[in-house]
């Protein structure tokens, strides 16, 4: 169906078809005159020669958390007096609060990571083969479902003018930007959402919290690779079993699925990584960062921001948040009383 001419454009790739469409909707058959592909997409089977995408999605997250976290490290040991105003603890307390040893906190993560790999080599499946025409017929799927909707608004009329002026370019922007943006944000949603509700229901009960969460709890100072420090079990549930729960329901792609785990796994490393950094990224998406989380590590707030590790809704719409501007009222009302 598609010829081999490749032109490169600016935005991506355009694979000309051998239609020329004259006319975006016909009936009930779309017609595109080229597979547009943006810049941030490859119809390579596979990202890299040397490992399949599904591979690379288990070695994804594992990779940047140590990455992440060896960088940090670095920032620790590194003597340099700069940094402290960034701390949000002295960096002696690490030793003197925290009842974990960091070959305590190794040995757990490595375990961590041996579980999420073995649980994503037996639930992700093999990706399904990348070619201009499998894009092409789902891109001619949401251009009908497209259709259906404009007109079943706007009405037959208005609704099939709008359809030959703008169908092809909503179409292409749905399809590779619409969709899958709507896909992660659901799937960092649904990630959200099931760390909330776990996370609070292992404060609640005391027999969990006793007997499983009380180990993170352990580092009362948190740093970055010991953001997955947990009871095996408990980092099963709560960290790998959320994440394929996520990839599943959002329906997302292999290489969406990436993106996923090592965005989501780095964003963890940097709420435990001890800095209060102003031009931190990840730190300026949401106010659910490395401060908002030490919070909950502390004696005063261990009863609040359950919310990990993206947004701070449930713990606003739930009444479970704290701010550090709550704990300097907290005080003073302590000293007046």
């Amino acid at each position: 169906m598609f010829d081999t001419t490749v032109h490169h454009f600016f935005a991506g790739v355009r694979y000309p078809t051998n239609s020329s469409c004259p006319t975006f909707i016909d009936g009930e058959n779309i017609c595109l005159s080229a597979l547009n592909v943006p810049f941030y997409f490859t119809l390579r089977q596979n990202l890299l020669d040397s490992a399949p995408d599904n591979i690379l999605a288990l070695a994804a997250p594992v990779v940047a958390y140590w990455t992440m976290s060896l960088f940090f490290h670095c920032l620790d040991v590194s003597g340099w007096t700069w940094l402290d105003k960034y701390r949000i603890h002295e960096s002696g307390e690490v030793t003197s609060r925290n009842r974990a040893t960091r070959s305590q906190v190794l040995l757990a993560v490595i375990l961590q990571h041996t579980m999420q790999t073995l649980l994503g080599y037996f639930w992700l499946p093999d990706p399904p083969e990348v070619t201009p025409s499998r894009c092409l017929l789902e891109l001619e799927a949401v251009g009908r479902t497209l259709a259906r909707v404009i007109r079943w608004t706007l009405g037959p009329d208005v609704g099939n003018q709008l359809l030959e002026i703008r169908g092809a370019d909503i179409t292409y922007w749905l399809y590779w930007w619409g969709i899958p943006a709507a896909q992660l944000l659901f799937s960092l949603f649904i990630v959200d959402t099931w760390q909330y509700f776990l996370h609070r229901w292992m404060h609640q009960n005391k027999f969990l919290y006793k007997h499983f969460h009380s180990v993170h709890h352990r580092l009362y100072v948190p740093y970055a690779f010991g953001a997955l420090y947990n009871h095996p079990l408990e980092g099963f549930l709560l960290d790998s079993v959320g994440a394929v729960v996520a990839e599943t329901v959002a329906n997302l792609s292999v290489r969406q699925t990436i993106f996923l785990f090592a965005f989501s796994t780095m964003k963890t490393v940097d709420d435990h990584c001890g800095y209060r950094f102003s031009f931190d990224p990840f730190q300026m998406l949401s106010d659910n960062n490395a401060d908002y989380h030490d919070i909950h590590h502390q004696a005063i707030g261990i009863k609040s921001n359950f919310s990990q590790p993206f947004f701070v809704h449930w713990d606003v719409l739930l009444g479970t948040r704290m701010t550090r501007k709550d704990i300097e009222e907290r005080k003073q009302k302590l000293k007046t009383t």
